[in-house]
């Protein structure tokens, strides 16, 4: 079975990987042409535990491929998946142009039946405007030819995208037809052998399905974090209310801790995505737009915490541990260091941070407003105070005599409650959290 991948990128290039790795013939394609060439030579453009590894192991057994060119990517192929960016406009909705130009080159290029599978997350809806795409351009040719168009919606959580589509919780597919649900079938089988289900159901369904999906976790993000700042006021201890709640089967113990907000490619956009595809349907999502304005807010609980231990914050040093959304993941869009960062410097302030794996990646977006440290013990040279964003498992057990020659003050900012306040007043340090009392000197 041979298939295409269009988009290299995240979601692509993972999702291709792994169909190659169970024995299908897999062409990614991209018009980037610097990064199909790094591809060739096993440079990864993403980080992800565990992908280069498998891109390496699937090229050398020749199953993966990658190209430039969609026309050479069509030749045998049964299915193709479109993989490319959906970022969102200014007012909020996804923004098609990549998806729907896509779906015109292919129509100007297939030959055979193909099943069109839009792999990307897109608005309900985009299926019917990829085939109206497809077969106009079809009609221009002059020519009829058979084909489907699929939804198939991600779930990869980054960081755990590998195992997450070889072992997913659930695999989820709208067609048109038996012929689509056949392919679909036999494309996923290998997937569903130890009892992961395939869930078939209408494309318009299949669509929803991904933003509901994203939305109810961010609402249960949000809704925590407003709960939060309430234990903050009222003097009780977040943690403790978790634990409580989180052991309700009814609620359940993911996405229930509280911190500075979520970030990354999926969760921002896509919320933002399904109130305005409401709003273009003459209905409010109330809930959603209460859930993104208190993750906006969110991000900035750790500046007024700062302001509230420092009055005066121009001429301070910050070190900030993390930049990236989340651990295992060098991926900095929306995530919550970038609003800290760019606060502190507005108040005068200056920043040295230190990431793992996504300062690279950091200096597209922060540039050379911030310093960037060699290790996390390099940035608490001289820092008044630090600033913990991402909870990599390298900052869970800090070396407190080390930081305590090292830093101006024994003030540190948790943005994500990964330490003990009975420890950090045991070591002298005046300790902010979310959710939690401080903790004095």
């Amino acid at each position: 079975m041979k298939i295409s991948i269009i988009g290299t990128g995240y979601v692509g290039l993972v999702t291709g990987t792994c169909f190659a790795d169970t024995g299908i013939n897999v062409t990614c394609v991209d018009i980037n042409d610097d990064k199909i060439k790094k591809l060739k030579q096993g440079i990864i453009p993403i980080y992800e535990p565990g992908l280069d590894q498998m891109v390496l192991k699937n090229v050398e057994k020749e199953r993966l491929h990658f190209t430039t060119s969609l026309k050479e990517s069509l030749e045998h192929t049964e299915a193709i998946f479109i993989a490319v960016g959906t970022p969102p406009d200014e007012d909020g909705s996804a923004d098609l142009s990549h998806v729907l130009e896509v779906a015109r080159q292919i129509g100007r290029n297939m030959n055979h039946h193909l099943v069109i599978v839009t792999k990307s997350t897109v608005p309900i809806g985009t299926a019917q405007k990829v085939k109206a795409a497809v077969q106009d351009e079809l009609q221009k040719r002059g020519v009829e030819i058979d084909f489907d168009v699929a939804s198939n919606p991600e779930f990869l959580k980054e960081g755990n995208a590998v195992e997450d589509f070889l072992k997913p919780d659930r695999i989820v597919v709208g067609v048109e037809s038996e012929k689509a649900e056949k392919i679909m079938s036999r494309l996923y089988k290998p997937f569903v052998l130890n009892g992961h289900p395939i869930i078939f159901m209408d494309v318009p369904s299949a669509e929803m399905t991904k933003y509901a999906a994203n939305a109810m976790l961010a609402t249960k993000i949000s809704f925590m974090n407003d709960i939060a700042n309430l234990c903050e006021i009222v003097g009780a201890d977040v943690t403790n209310v978790r634990r409580g709640i989180g052991s309700d089967s009814r609620i359940g113990n993911k996405f229930i801790y509280a911190g500075a907000g979520y970030g990354g490619s999926c969760f921002p956009k896509d919320v933002k995505a399904i109130i305005k595809t409401a709003q273009l349907n003459n209905y409010n999502l109330r809930i959603l737009e209460a859930v993104e304005n208190v993750n906006d807010d969110q991000k900035k609980v750790i500046i007024r915490k700062i302001k509230e231990q420092f009055p005066e914050v121009k001429g301070l040093t910050f070190a900030m541990w993390g930049l990236s959304f989340k651990p295992q993941t060098d991926d900095m869009r929306e995530a919550p260091s970038v609003v800290i960062a760019n606060a502190l410097i507005e108040l005068g302030a200056k920043v040295k941070a230190y990431d793992p794996v996504a300062m690279e990646e950091a200096k597209h977006t922060l540039g050379d407003t911030i310093e960037y440290g060699k290790d996390q013990y390099d940035v608490l040279i001289d820092a008044d105070a630090l600033i913990l964003i991402t909870e990599w498992p390298e900052f869970r057990v800090p070396n407190y005599k080390v930081m305590d020659k090292l830093m101006n003050n024994k003030v540190v900012f948790d943005g994500r409650n990964i330490y003990d306040p009975e420890e950090m007043k045991e070591f002298g340090y005046k300790y902010y959290s979310i959710g939690r009392q401080v903790v004095k000197q």
